[in-house]
């Protein structure tokens, strides 16, 4: 695997195929905890350390487990580093881990961890494995953080807690509201949407100009 291979692979869930603005996947989280910019990357910190470790033991067993348990197999693994990011969010920070709630236990289920096991990890050997759930973690850590930056400093007028506007500042107080998560989500992907709409165009002026 050259190291050309390794970036287009790494690149794959950063931007091409980043989990929340592109395959939609994980909403609930995405949603549900990005109140804060703290809450978010706190959050994705902990889904990077789940979908990395367990996409790197899926690969190492993969040969191992039978295919008619591996689903069940990928689960068992899952809630295992599940539980450990648990307890040690509980062990950091309990005013943490009230903020990030239920959600914490809900990575179990987590669409994108079980489909990279399923689709990369289980087809892979532990390298190519492990590149490719790192970008998929930096993608949905970056989705969460650009969901959650813009909902503190427009609904709180603050970013990582440090204060950016005047005592004149109202803040926008349906952003710290779930509606207020849709509402920042929709906006995100309508860029996306515009942004890959404009490369496309270029792409057609390019072909019909060779």
């Amino acid at each position: 695997m050259s190291k050309t291979d390794r970036w287009d692979e790494f690149m794959e869930g950063v931007w091409r195929q980043n989990p929340i603005f592109v395959m939609v996947l994980g909403l609930c989280p995405a949603l549900a905890v990005t109140v804060s910019a703290v809450n978010a990357i706190s959050m994705g910190i902990a889904t990077t350390f789940v979908l990395t470790c367990s996409c790197v033991l899926v690969s190492l067993l993969r040969k191992l487990i039978p295919k008619e348990v591996r689903i069940a197999t990928y689960i068992v693994i899952i809630a295992t580093f599940v539980t450990v990011v648990d307890y040690l969010i509980q062990a950091v920070s309990l005013a943490l881990y009230d903020a990030l709630g239920a959600f914490i236990q809900l990575i179990v289920v987590n669409c994108i961890i079980l489909g990279r096991a399923e689709a990369h990890a289980s087809k892979n050997s532990p390298l190519p494995a492990l590149i490719n759930a790192l970008g998929m973690s930096l993608g949905f850590t970056l989705g969460l953080f650009a969901l959650g930056a813009v909902r503190e400093i427009l609904g709180a007028g603050s970013l990582f807690g440090i204060a950016l506007f005047g005592g004149s500042f109202q803040p926008w107080v349906v952003m710290v509201l779930p509606p207020g998560g849709f509402f920042v989500l929709g906006l995100w992907l309508l860029l996306f949407a515009a942004l890959e709409r404009r490369k496309q165009r270029k792409a057609l002026e390019v072909a019909q100009h060779a």
